[in-house]
Order: C-alpha cells, then sequence, then structure tokens
C-alpha cells in the first residue's frame, strides 16, 4: 500500500498552490509546477496574452501539443521498431552465412 498523498506547495506564476501529492511522486509534481511557471511566464512576458487564465489556457494548448507530437512519434517508433530489428537480423545472418560460406573454400 502506497503512503497517502500529502499537501505540497508550489509556486507558479506569483501564486502559490497547495496540490496533494505522494512522496513518491514529490519531485515530479516539482517539475512540472517549474515547467509550467517557467512556460507561463514566458507567454506573459512576450506580451501578446494578457491575464493569468489566457497564459494557462495557452501553455496547457501547447503543452497538449507538445504531448500529442511525441505521442505520434512514439507509436511510429513502436510501429517501426520491430520491423527494423527484423531487417537487421535478417542482415545479420546473411552476412554470417556468406561468411561461413566463405570460410567454408578456404586454402
Amino acid at each position: 500500500m502506497s503512503p497517502p498523498a500529502e499537501p505540497v506547495r508550489v509556486n507558479i506564476l506569483g501564486k502559490e498552490y497547495q496540490v496533494a501529492c505522494p512522496p513518491e511522486e514529490r519531485a515530479d509534481l516539482y517539475a512540472s509546477a517549474n515547467l509550467l511557471d517557467e512556460r507561463m511566464r514566458t507567454v506573459r512576458d512576450a506580451g501578446r496574452v494578457v491575464g493569468a487564465d489566457r497564459i494557462a489556457v495557452m501553455v496547457a494548448l501547447n503543452l497538449a501539443h507538445e504531448m500529442l507530437v511525441c505521442s505520434r512519434n512514439l507509436e511510429r517508433l513502436q510501429v517501426r521498431t520491430p520491423e527494423r530489428l527484423t531487417a537487421l537480423a535478417d542482415a545479420v545472418e546473411k552476412n554470417l552465412r556468406e561468411t561461413a560460406r566463405d570460410g567454408s573454400n578456404g586454402p
């Protein structure tokens, strides 16, 4: 049984938030909060979006887009990797057969 979630305080765009978090996930929570704070400050400092709510939505959309791109890339890798491994194994076997055949015709 995992330890119960404990309140953790994080600071995002100058505001403090208290979030319940299991102890083993605390480092990830801090990293996530820091990333969010950094992204929100970047959007705010660019001056194109005004208001914390709008900034949060823009950052959420950007992060969601990045997540989808990563997810699609992972799916492509999962589909292509077995095919590439099979082709590589076939090439290795072919080279081993050729090497064994050439080696048996020795002097």
